[in-house]
């Protein structure tokens, strides 16, 4: 077995997609997250008081911006000029728990599946961050890729 230099290694090892072949295809993707807790705590933050601030609007402004900056937090992920960020953060006070939808779209060559992952991800860790002194029970659960279209592999939607 031959040796290899390190740089070889990140050649061979760190190699994004090959955008080429698949220039031109616009891409989209919808992720889902739930973040569960106490329906006092959903109380509190539909009515403004927890002590950090407004819960649902940090949590937007972090989706987004984690949504931008995705391809600086993963390897194998290039910058992906994003012409489309939605972010739906339902509070279900019945349910106890908050559910959270991003959507993402690029007309670029490369998949913004990672980017609607990390927005909705990110937006649960800061509803988490926020209300973590009023409820010790938090959890966030059930983050997944719900559809998505374009690229070489076609569209894919959960059931």
């Amino acid at each position: 077995m031959s040796q290899i230099t390190k740089e070889e290694y990140r050649k061979e090892t760190f190699k994004p997609g090959d955008e080429r072949l698949e220039a031109g295809s616009g891409r989209t993707a919808l992720a889902f997250g739930k973040i569960e807790m106490q329906p006092a705590t959903i109380r509190k933050i539909l009515n403004g008081e927890i002590k950090k601030g407004n819960v649902q609007e940090a949590a937007r402004i972090t989706a987004m911006m984690a949504a931008k900056n995705t391809s600086s937090l993963f390897p194998h992920c290039y910058p992906t000029a994003l012409t489309d960020i939605q972010l739906d953060i339902v509070p279900l006070e019945e349910q106890a728990c908050i559910n959270i939808q991003a959507y993402t779209r690029a007309g670029g060559p490369v998949g913004v599946e990672m980017e609607a992952l990390t927005a909705v991800t990110l937006a649960c860790l800061t509803i988490y961050d926020m209300c973590k002194s009023t409820d010790k029970q938090i959890r966030i659960t059930d983050v997944h890729l719900v559809s998505k279209t374009g690229g070489q592999g076609g569209g894919y939607r959960t059931n």
